[in-house]
């Protein structure tokens, strides 16, 4: 009962034991390990290779300059944009005042057949084909204005001719004179209106004119009267 002792060592952890982690801890863990090195693996793989800091300068200033040059070519093409507006606008009020020039002309045409009705005959209408219905003569100091007027009946195209005038007058001598003006070219429709000025001597004074209409110069006549000459100081 008092025999030998053996000697008894105190150990605070001999009534524990080892813990081991558990499976799901194990698993997650293992999991996120196959994650970032199949991240990883993509990367290498698949995604371009990462760029040194060298090249991010040299594309930062790429995209520098291609903004660049889109913000010019944007503004390139709003400053045509303004320019085709300008001329779209300027064609729209020249068609504007073309199209209001066109229907004053037709009012003129129209006013001008109303006046050529009221003016008189030409007393040989029966013989010429084309009527001097008026004319005006004008004596100037060293010249003479004339406006003609010249009608056709049933004109289906332009009659293409000459207009001569002579001149009757007398000189400082009072001497009888007949001058020639140069013949006008002529291409008659159903009204032509001539107007112009001929020079004349400084001692010429004319008195009457005779005009003829020919079919070319010294040809067939298609008209002719006789026409006084008005005269003025100036």
């Amino acid at each position: 009962m008092f025999g030998s002792r053996k000697a008894v060592t105190f150990d605070p952890y001999r009534g524990r034991r080892k813990r081991k982690l558990p499976v799901w801890l194990l698993l997650l863990l293992l999991g996120f390990a196959l994650g970032i090195a199949a991240v990883i693996a993509v990367e290498q793989k698949l995604l371009p290779p990462r760029l040194s800091a060298a090249e991010s300068h040299v594309i930062r200033e790429s995209f520098a300059k291609a903004d660049a040059d889109r913000t010019r070519l944007q503004q390139e093409r709003d400053s045509l944009q303004r320019q085709v507006e300008k001329i779209s606008a300027e064609t729209q009020r020249r068609d504007a005042a073309l199209s209001a020039a066109q229907n004053a002309a037709r009012q003129a045409r129209a006013d001008l057949t109303v006046l050529l009705a009221t003016l008189p005959p030409d007393p040989r209408a029966a013989q010429n084909a084309v009527e001097i219905r008026a004319g005006r003569f004008l004596a100037r100091r060293g010249s003479l204005d004339y406006e003609i007027v010249l009608t056709r009946r049933q004109a289906s195209k332009p009659l293409a001719g000459v207009m001569m005038v002579a001149v009757a007058g007398t000189s400082s001598t009072g001497k009888p004179t007949t001058l020639t003006m140069e013949p006008v070219n002529l291409a008659v429709e159903d009204h032509e209106i001539i107007s112009g000025s001929m020079r004349l001597p400084e001692d010429f004074t004319p008195r009457q004119t005779t005009v003829q209409v020919l079919d070319r110069p010294a040809g067939r006549s298609l008209g002719m009267r006789v026409l006084t000459v008005e005269s003025t100081k100036a």
